[in-house]
Formats: C-alpha cells, sequence, structure tokens
C-alpha cells in the first residue's frame, strides 16, 4: 500500500484519530480487514454493490468470500445479454444490515483473482449519484495510490458513500479520482484540509466535482488567447499572421502549420498577451478575405472542445428537422421485402400528398422492412395511421406511427419503465404439493397423458 504522507496531518488538523493500518484491523473466518468503518448504516442497507470484479469472478466464488461474513439472500454478476461476459459488477444481498455493514468493512479492497474488489451500498434511488452532491475531484494523484488508500486518506472527514481512482485498460492509475460524502459538509471539510496538500511527495487538488455538462458550458464562456486561423492561402507566411493580428495587440507567436516537406497546410495559430485583444481580432477579421481566400478565424478548441460543439450543432439541426416535421413523418415497420419505394408510396397516396417515402435498406439493398412516409399536412398523417396501423399487406400487418428521434423514444420508454414494478414472490420453504378441491381425483387416480390435474371443480 502506499505510504500516505498526509494522513497525520489531517488526523491532528481534524482532532480525529489517524486510520489504522490494515494489520490493525480485525478479523473474521480468516478474512483479512483493510477498510475503515463508513459510518452509521443507511436505511434498506442489506444490498451491497461489489465493483472492480475481473470478469471471470463467478457468483459461486462471491458466495464462498461473501458467505464467511453473513448469511446471503441472493448474489448476482451482472452480465451482457447477448455475450454473457461479466460487466464488471454484482449486487449481493445479506439477511440483515449489520452482516451487510460487517461485509463491507471486512472485505472491502479484498483481492479477488489478483484483483482488488470496491464495496458500496446499493442505493436504488440514483438520484443523490447523479446530483453531484457530497462529490470531490482529486487530481495529480501519485501513481501509488489505489482505490484503498484513496479511501483510508479521506475516510477521517465523513461517511464516504464512494471511492475510487480512475484507472485504464491495465489497471494503472490515472493520475485522479473521486470520492463521494453522505453530507455536503463532510466534502467541504475534505476539500478545506487536503486542497494543496502532499500526498506521496506530490501536491494534490482537491475540489468539488463538477458534471460533464457544466464543465462544457463553461469552457466555452472561457476567456482565451490562443486564435486559430484557416483557409489561408499557400503563400502566406509567419510574417503576414504577425502583420494582420499584431495590429490588435500585443503578440508571443504566430505559425503557419506546414507538413514533412514544408509545404503550408493552410491553417496556423496566433497567440496574444491579452485575452481581450485575441476576442478583437476573431470578431474583426473572421469572414475577411486575404488573397481571394476567406480566413475562419476563432479560439483555438482543444480536439474534445471541437467534438463537442459539432456534436451540438448536428443534435441541433436534428431537432430542428424533427421539430419541422412534427406531426408529418411516419415510421413504418414490419414491411415485406418486396415493397419498393413506389409501392409504399402508392399505399399511402389515397390519405394525402406524400412528399417523401422511402424503404430503409441495408449497404446490399435488401430491405430491413422499415421505412419513412412524410405528409403535407398533420392530420393527413393521422388518418394515415387510423387506417393503416395494423393493416395486412402481403401477409403481414404493417405498424404505423409517428417518427421519433432516438432520444425521446427512449426518454418514453423509460418512463414507461420505471412504471413497472416487480411482483414479490413469497419465499419457497419447501417442495410444493397439488392441491385438489373436494370432488378432485385423488392422488392415487390416474390422469389421462398429457393432462394434468383441474386447478379448480365447480361445485354441483
Amino acid at each position: 500500500m502506499a505510504q500516505i504522507q498526509v494522513q497525520r496531518q489531517q488526523a491532528a488538523a481534524t482532532g480525529a484519530a489517524a486510520p489504522p493500518s490494515p494489520q490493525s484491523m480485525p478479523t473474521q473466518n480468516g478474512v483479512a480487514g483493510g477498510a475503515v468503518a463508513t459510518g452509521p448504516i443507511p436505511f434498506g442497507s442489506t444490498s451491497l454493490y461489489v465493483g472492480d470484479l475481473d470478469p471471470n469472478v463467478s457468483e459461486a466464488q462471491l458466495a464462498d468470500l461473501f458467505g464467511q461474513v453473513g448469511q446471503l439472500v441472493s448474489i448476482r454478476v451482472c452480465r451482457d445479454q447477448n455475450t454473457r461476459r461479466s460487466l464488471g459488477y454484482a449486487y449481493i444481498n445479506f439477511t440483515n444490515g449489520q452482516e451487510a455493514a460487517r461485509a463491507l468493512d471486512l472485505l472491502n479492497f479484498t483481492p479477488l483473482n489478483n484483483k482488488s474488489i470496491r464495496i458500496m451500498y446499493s442505493h436504488r434511488d440514483p438520484s443523490l449519484r447523479k446530483s453531484g452532491a457530497g462529490n470531490i475531484y482529486i487530481k495529480n494523484l501519485d501513481k501509488a495510490i489505489d482505490h484503498k488508500a484513496l479511501h483510508e486518506t479521506f475516510s477521517a472527514f465523513g461517511n464516504i458513500l464512494s471511492c475510487k481512482v480512475a484507472t485504464d485498460a491495465s489497471g494503472q492509475s490515472k493520475g485522479y479520482g473521486f470520492v463521494q460524502y453522505d453530507t455536503e459538509e463532510a466534502a467541504k471539510n475534505a476539500i478545506d484540509k487536503l486542497d494543496g496538500m502532499l500526498m506521496n511527495d506530490k501536491q494534490v487538488y482537491v475540489g468539488p466535482f463538477v458534471r460533464k455538462q457544466e464543465r462544457d458550458s463553461s469552457m466555452s464562456n472561457t476567456r482565451f488567447n490562443n486564435v486559430f486561423v484557416k483557409n489561408l492561402s499557400e503563400s502566406t507566411a509567419d510574417e503576414d499572421l504577425k502583420k494582420v493580428f499584431g495590429e490588435y495587440g500585443a503578440i508571443t507567436s504566430a505559425v503557419v502549420m506546414r507538413d514533412g516537406d514544408g509545404k503550408s497546410r493552410c491553417f496556423g495559430f496566433v497567440n496574444f498577451e491579452n485575452a481581450d485583444d485575441a476576442a478583437k481580432a476573431v470578431e474583426a477579421l473572421n469572414g475577411k478575405k486575404f488573397d481571394d481566400k476567406e480566413w475562419f478565424v476563432g479560439k483555438a478548441q482543444k480536439k474534445s472542445e471541437r467534438e463537442q460543439e459539432l456534436k451540438g450543432r448536428f443534435e441541433q439541426s436534428m431537432k430542428e428537422a424533427v421539430d419541422k416535421y412534427q406531426g408529418l413523418n411516419l415510421y413504418i415497420k414490419n414491411l415485406d421485402d418486396r415493397i419498393s419505394d413506389e409501392k409504399l408510396k402508392e399505399l399511402f397516396s389515397e390519405f394525402g400528398t406524400v412528399t417523401s417515402c422511402k424503404v430503409v435498406r441495408d449497404p446490399s439493398g435488401i430491405s430491413k422492412g422499415s421505412g419513412f412516409v412524410a405528409f403535407a399536412t398533420p392530420e393527413e398523417a393521422s388518418r394515415a395511421i387510423n387506417e393503416m396501423n395494423g393493416k395486412i399487406i402481403v401477409s403481414k400487418p404493417l405498424y404505423v406511427a409517428h417518427a421519433q428521434r432516438k432520444e425521446d423514444r427512449r426518454a418514453r420508454l423509460q418512463a414507461q419503465f420505471s412504471q413497472m414494478r416487480p411482483v414479490p414472490m413469497p419465499p419457497a420453504v419447501g417442495p410444493r404439493m397439488p392441491m385438489f378441491p373436494p370432488g378432485a381425483p385423488g392422488l392415487g387416480q390416474q390422469f389421462m397423458y398429457g393432462q394434468g390435474p383441474p386447478a379448480m371443480i365447480p361445485t354441483q
């Protein structure tokens, strides 16, 4: 385990005792401890989430390990529906909360198939996790610090719900991690005490966790000094960029990008000393013509920022297209393979003016059994749905409905699924014996072959 130099400092700062070493933790049935107690037991805490599992870990191995701590109700390793490969996590249910808490304390970060498992309480309601409340972000971590070491360092400040160091495919630390507390006060206390302190001789940053969507929106509003310019002529040199952009402020560098042979790639970068000067240059020069070339001038972006912006533009254009044709575009499936675009248009033309019609096909030109039809008015589209949905065309009943965006369809299905509730089944206490009402044949009587005992015989 990595040596955490900050533990003594944080213990002194908070007045708490330093976290005990793994060797000093209690053991039960030969299972070594190593996790600091996580505080009060939350409501409904008989269920545990077990993550970071090796793909080959089975329910039997988990039963052998967790069965040493208490009586198990169920174990389920979550798997891919198609390949049946493990997804790397499982759920374990105990008969009572005390046994689940003991399993969390004793078995958290225990190696299984040479890979440390990570245990936390299973929270049915994901709102706390998704809200980011009590969640903090740690970066500049030493590569030797793992989940267990991070947990031991931050557990002095409150009850930890989740603790994780980000790792690559080979299991090596990426140098950052996350810790989520059950209260905002504990998170704020950890940030105040640990931000800027040394962990394994490296100064770490500890701050509130910010979701990606919020980071992206904040990045788009940030000031910038570096300017990207493209659509340059091949004759444009570094000195030309300095001359043009130098009119708007002091420049630290200006370069035209070139390939290995020294040929211009027709784009470059200009860096200003002052962010206000960079903004003025973008506003003044974007779209202006030089050597019969219209320049694009804008903020220099990272690849991730550029991809996010392009994705947002694409989604916005798709949304506008869907809104434009809202109520006009129909989705048809269960089409016979022999139906062509012309035949599909002929089928739906009797309900109104068809503005577009297409059968979806694979790259080899074979029909996928679905298609789209767009009408001129919503009334025509509604009439087509009422008349054609369920109608048998070439021995197949059609499915006809308004076309939806994938995101809208997924949200609707999730809403329907969330309303479904599993029906609890009574526990099986023994082999079930058939029960017969009065007048039914006795156990010794012979039934006809293939015929089960009657479930109910009406009274005479």
